[in-house]
């Protein structure tokens, strides 16, 4: 569960980032004294140092869009990786019947 200071830290980044103001540790204990909510001092800094670089917007927007591959990754990852996907669990599969083969080849089924 979220802290209340942590909660306070991401309402107030998303603040700036829906305003197009850069993400930092000042802006962000703005933000909180103006709502007058008490965190500790360290928590606007790291807020802003994890955000550092990232387009916000369009992480909230490609949330769950993607198979799991970073847009910045390049375009062709995320083709590659649904191909990968399906022969993935065909394997999964194969492996699956194999072992309940085995058991029944020793004599040893369960519901024989």
């Amino acid at each position: 569960m979220a802290s209340k200071a942590e909660l306070a830290c991401v309402y107030s980044a998303l603040i700036l980032v829906d305003d197009d103001v850069a993400v930092t540790g000042e802006k962000i204990s703005t933000i909180l004294k103006a709502a007058n909510v008490d965190v500790e001092p360290y928590w606007p800094g790291l807020f802003a140092k994890a955000l550092e670089g990232i387009n916000v917007k369009d992480l909230i927007t490609n949330i769950g869009s993607g198979v799991g591959a970073a847009p910045a990754a390049g375009g062709a990852a995320a083709p590659a990786a649904a191909a990968a996907a399906p022969a993935a669990e065909k394997k999964e599969e194969k492996k699956e019947e194999s072992d309940e083969g085995s058991d029944d080849d020793m004599g040893f089924g369960l519901f024989e």
